[in-house]
């Protein structure tokens, strides 16, 4: 039998297959090239192409060529693939994670767009964007500005800005009375209709602050949009922020409280936001920045039967730290806050570049 094996396959003895590959010559050298070796499980051969630019491209259309490249082009090529497969499953509960300055920095309308366009069941986020959120709604306006002044030290800089009662974040100016305006507007707008039931879920505050933000955006003839918060209030999207104390806003709850008997209860929130996440059929996720919101995002699902089947996220930091901020979705699966198949791509890079462009590139995909 074993003579009659070594026959058939043409392997068999060391001479055999010697004398084999001396007959093929160069024919099994072109063989070889063309044919890989299919033990090669992780090799696919899909050679990289080369992405083509042209005038009057749609942004679909710059996405679309990421796909031929590697590294981060292909990973925003395929975030907005998940992205916009998320955003069509009509049986997918969509949250929407939201860290760092994003309002401050001009991607307050990006946001209040996917909430107003229904693509957002609940957003997590800061109480920092909420806070410059509302200042906008109400008037007040961030302004560009430098990270430093040719001709001074960073610290000269920013103490001539302090000087002259101006806040800074990075390359972005905001004047401090937009924060005396914001104190007004909380204690006059919001903070009294929630001292008449004392204590509130921080989703309650969120609500009111919508709602005012509105209110009052229209009755001043604002021209900036109403905001994040007041398109939530008006398309019943919910807002939780768990870690509000951490923002103007929260400071300005605490000090309101210390004179009447409102207050706020961090706990209170957790029912609803579970309730949203067991009841959903599928789930998703877009994780922008990380902090608290990211995984108070995630660890939601620890509590649920189910996991997330689809998530993006959009990060700067590095998962090698250790840090939640900069984990992968990956490692999150191993949590169980992922199932097993979910669809998650991560795109390492700067949110104010990457969450317009993974919106646009989904809507086009949509409107295909």
């Amino acid at each position: 039998m074993s003579d009659g094996h070594d026959d058939e396959t043409g392997h068999g003895h060391d001479e055999g297959h010697g004398h084999e590959r001396e007959d093929a010559g160069d024919d099994d050298t072109d063989h070889a090239h063309h044919h890989p070796d299919p033990e090669r499980e992780e090799f696919s051969h899909d050679p990289i192409g080369h992405a083509q630019v042209h005038a009057g491209m749609s942004v679909g259309d710059l996405v679309e060529q990421y796909g031929h490249a590697g590294i981060g082009a292909a990973a925003v090529h395929d975030a907005a693939d998940v992205y916009a497969e998320m955003l069509a499953d009509d049986d997918c509960t969509v949250f929407l994670s939201l860290a760092g300055a994003m309002v401050p920095t001009g991607m307050r309308r990006v946001v209040s767009d996917l909430i107003r366009d229904g693509h957002v069941d609940a957003l997590v986020t800061t109480g920092a964007n909420l806070t410059h959120d509302a200042i906008e709604a109400i008037g007040g306006k961030h302004h560009h500005g430098n990270e430093h002044q040719e001709g001074k030290t960073a610290r000269d800089h920013d103490e001539q800005l302090r000087d002259e009662e101006v806040d800074r974040i990075y390359n972005v100016y905001l004047p401090q009375e937009h924060f005396a305006a914001f104190e007004g507007h909380l204690r006059e707008e919001v903070f009294p209709v929630l001292e008449e039931e004392g204590t509130v879920g921080i989703e309650r505050l969120c609500h009111e602050l919508g709602r005012a933000n509105s209110e009052v955006n229209e009755r001043e003839g604002v021209e900036e949009d109403a905001g994040v918060a007041a398109a939530a209030y008006e398309c019943d999207v919910p807002i939780y922020c768990p870690a509000v104390q951490d923002s103007v806003l929260g400071l300005q709850a605490w000090m309101y409280s210390q004179t009447s008997a409102f207050t706020l209860d961090a706990l209170t929130d957790m029912t609803p936001l579970t309730d949203l996440a067991f009841d959903a059929e599928r789930a998703g996720c877009l994780l922008v920045g990380g902090g608290v919101p990211k995984n108070f995002t995630l660890q939601t699902m620890l509590v649920t039967p189910g996991s997330y089947d689809y998530a993006v996220q959009i990060t700067m930091d590095s998962p090698s730290t250790g840090g939640l901020s900069g984990a992968t979705l990956d490692e999150a699966r191993s949590w169980g806050k992922l199932e097993k198949d979910a669809r998650n791509v991560t795109v390492q890079g700067d949110a104010t570049v990457f969450l317009p462009l993974l919106v646009a590139a989904a809507y086009e995909r949509l409107e295909g």
